[in-house]
């Protein structure tokens, strides 16, 4: 049976930006300024030279080239020579991002009617999985970047389980492992552009209303899987959510563009 949108979730309220974690070689860095959190999300898509980013930006070069430094110092940025111009640095991040601090959300956490003893032990997992996420988003703590990277490591060692040459073959394996492990229900939207829909989702069906998407663990193991299919590193962003009030997930999949696609457009 498919889960309906909970009417007694209540979303969070929004609070200052969080600071990001990052993990790097000499230790965890925080980064909280707004002007070093600018760079590293044009980042994030891709390496970009040095005028790119003050180009994007909107910043002065003398800015651009200060957060940059301060950034390859803490181990968070790194740079390396452009093989087409030895006179031009490529920037991108050296260190993952394991999750960010926020102050802590009053989350009205509802009881979620799993059972916590006897009857079935998916329902106890659940219930586990979700009271350990409730419990560190009201202190501030969002470790999607954590799952994500689990859910990544996942969806690489569950592929070749699930594996066809054919788009249609992947998905109806697709939908079939997720339904017999309890993860809910696959439905596909469309192959072009690549929509699936995941309904009674494990990961978010029993969070709170957060206002955001929230299956970090799942975004993974699709990344995962398609990357592979498509033999191409693919973005896979969440546009609908349990946590934001819907009635089911959504997932739009696209194999990302690279450096010289978006360069020649």
């Amino acid at each position: 049976m498919r889960k309906t949108a909970n009417p007694r979730k209540k979303p969070a309220p929004a609070g200052p930006s969080p600071i990001e974690l990052f993990s790097t070689s000499s230790g965890v860095r925080a980064v909280q300024s707004p002007p070093h959190t600018e760079i590293l999300n044009l980042l994030r898509s891709r390496e970009l030279p040095f005028d790119e980013i003050v180009r994007l930006s909107g910043k002065a070069k003398s800015t651009v080239s200060v957060h940059l430094k301060t950034m390859e110092e803490e181990g968070i940025v790194g740079s390396k020579g452009d093989p087409g111009d030895s006179r031009r640095k490529i920037f991108f991040i050296r260190s993952p991002c394991v999750g960010n601090l926020s102050q802590g959300l009053a989350l009205q956490d509802e009881d979620a009617g799993e059972p916590v003893a006897g009857g079935d032990p998916f329902a106890f997992y659940r219930y586990m999985f979700r009271t350990i996420r409730v419990s560190l988003l009201s202190e501030g703590i969002n470790i999607d970047p954590v799952l994500q990277n689990a859910g990544y490591r996942v969806g690489q060692h569950l592929y070749p389980d699930i594996a066809d040459a054919d788009i249609a073959g992947l998905l109806v394996n697709l939908q079939k492992f997720w339904t017999e492990s309890n993860l809910g229900t696959i439905e596909v939207e469309s192959l072009s552009p690549l929509v699936i829909r995941v309904y009674d989702c494990f990961e978010c069906g029993d969070l709170p209303e957060l206002g955001r998407p929230a299956c970090a663990f799942d975004a993974g193991i699709l990344r995962a899987v398609f990357s592979r299919h498509f033999a191409a590193d693919c973005s896979v962003e969440e546009t609908t959510c349990y946590a934001m009030g819907s009635d089911h997930c959504r997932f739009l999949i696209a194999p990302k563009e690279s450096e010289q696609a978006v360069t020649e457009k």
